[in-house]
């Protein structure tokens, strides 16, 4: 990104008569939304078809396993389990970095990159011949994947205002469940193809991974790097959606350009110190436990209600759609009300009550039903607690670095999840749905911990406890998140 483009934008203003006087950033409704809608139209498409990508490519081993995966490969023991877990090796390690390495490349091309190079890792999957072939498949999977979620996350907070990050957070997650019903019926049909000595699962990772290249390389075009890079808002649009940002940090903010903050480890120690950051990645591990294991072992866990293979890979569809519609609705209400953490606590009771049902009946119908509350209370939890650390640091670095931190630290929940179900337990799980429930029900006291603590440092900062700060630094952006005047979203 040329540090210049919105420089340039000033100067064509300049060259029009237009003073900048009379585009300091006041609030207009009308300019907000029609700056946001272009936003969304531009951008939202291209995010959340590559998060759908992500997580088809991803989990896509659970549908190949159900066709033949297993025994062509001769995965016997653990081996399966091995096979999910290595992706989360090198995805949990090069979060923080793979941030700070965003700003200097820019979004908009390091993103399409990113997925491009995991989009060639999943084709070359369907050729593998070996166990062994399969690990360094996984492990090349997770490290090009490994920046991309909390990439998405840090790159819409450089467009969007705090408190309407939420939904289109929403609108990209909500590709995660909906890969899960998408990405079944793909793999019904591409299971059947026979051809060249490669039959049925190869197929599965040699078109949905080409899928992925080719939208990827698409997308390298169209997404911007920032708002004063996007072509599709006017000059004096790219000036008022950088303004407007700076406005919605209440002074947390080092500079107005975001391209224009420097480096510097002040802001790393900000964000791993904070105690937001330690709370909700450590919400987050617990979140991602069921998220994932639901992701990975769905297929798995509907072979107990059926023993026709077919059945099982379209029963995944149902409760994955109802997860993308309560994504949507969890992330519109929340940035209506302009909370996170009670959205949270709602969202895990759902998911809550689903485990208890697989516990509790041996009835297949009743267990059933447990996989859609699962579905509808797990899944929009974790852009939630996304959401709400991103909400609650300031400025870029320490976002980026909190950010990193929350996705690496919270993705060690996959090396839990890759264990839950193990083909010993079949076909009860108890284990696995114990394990689930446990994590869910330490979320929720975290949760109301947080949420108890933010109120608390919010009053405080109402009373005037925290104006002490301000004599503590001789520019008072160096304060970022612990502003007097900025407030942490609840």
């Amino acid at each position: 990104m040329d540090p210049s483009t919105e420089k340039e934008s000033i100067e064509r203003l300049e060259e029009k008569d237009i003073p900048l006087s009379s585009i300091d950033y006041v609030e207009d409704p009308a300019a907000e939304r029609r700056i946001t809608r272009k936003l969304d139209l531009h951008i939202l498409p291209w995010i959340f078809a590559l998060w759908l990508l992500a997580f088809i490519d991803r989990s896509n081993i659970g549908n190949a396993k159900l066709d033949g995966l297993i025994d062509d490969l001769h995965l016997d023991g653990d081996k399966y389990n091995v096979a999910l877990t290595v992706f989360y090796i090198l995805y949990v390690l090069i979060d923080i970095p793979s941030n700070w390495l965003l700003k200097v490349v820019g979004g908009g091309r390091y993103l399409p990159i990113l997925a491009a190079a995991w989009g060639i890792v999943g084709t070359c999957m369907g050729a593998v011949k070996s166990y062994g072939g399969l690990i360094a498949c996984r492990l090349l999977l997770g490290a090009c994947e490994g920046g991309m979620f909390g990439g998405i996350i840090l790159y819409l907070s450089m467009f969007y205002k705090r408190h309407d990050l939420m939904f289109r957070l929403g609108v990209f997650y909500c590709a995660a469940p909906l890969s899960g019903a998408f990405g079944g019926l793909l793999a019904t049909g591409l299971a059947q193809i026979h051809y060249h000595g490669y039959n049925g699962w190869p197929w599965i990772f040699f078109v949905e991974g080409s899928i992925t290249v080719l939208v990827a390389v698409v997308a390298f075009f169209f997404l911007p790097n920032t708002p004063g890079a996007a072509k599709f808002l006017s000059a004096e649009e790219q000036v008022l959606a950088a303004r407007r940002l700076r406005v919605d940090l209440s002074g947390a903010a080092a500079t107005e350009r975001v391209e224009e903050e420097k480096f510097n480890w002040r802001e790393v120690r900000f964000a791993l110190l904070n105690i937001n950051t330690i709370a909700m990645s450590i919400n987050f591990f617990l979140i991602l436990i069921p998220i994932y294991s639901f992701s990975l072992f769905l297929p798995t866990i509907n072979r107990s209600f059926t023993s026709n293979t077919v059945t099982a890979q379209l029963y995944t569809v149902a409760p994955n759609f109802l997860g993308f519609l309560t994504v949507l609705a969890f992330a519109w209400t929340s940035d209506r009300f302009k909370m996170r953490g009670p959205f949270i606590l709602v969202g895990l009771l759902l998911a809550a009550v689903g485990y208890i049902m697989e516990l509790a009946s041996e009835d297949n119908a009743v267990k059933y039903a447990g996989t859609f509350f699962v579905a509808a209370g797990a899944f929009p939890c974790s852009p939630l607690v996304l959401a709400w650390l991103s909400n609650n640091l300031a400025p870029h670095t320490t976002k980026a670095t909190g950010l990193g931190f929350q996705v690496a630290f919270g993705n060690c929940g996959a090396f839990v999840a890759t264990f839950t179900y193990l083909s010993t337990d079949a076909p009860k799980y108890i284990t696995g749905h114990a394990i689930n429930l446990g994590a869910i029900g330490l979320a929720l006291l975290l949760t109301a911990a947080n949420i108890a603590y933010i109120r608390y440092e919010n009053m405080a900062r109402q009373s005037g406890k925290r104006g002490y700060r301000l004599q503590m630094v001789e520019d008072e952006s160096q304060l970022g998140f612990l502003h007097p005047e900025f407030r942490y979203t609840m």
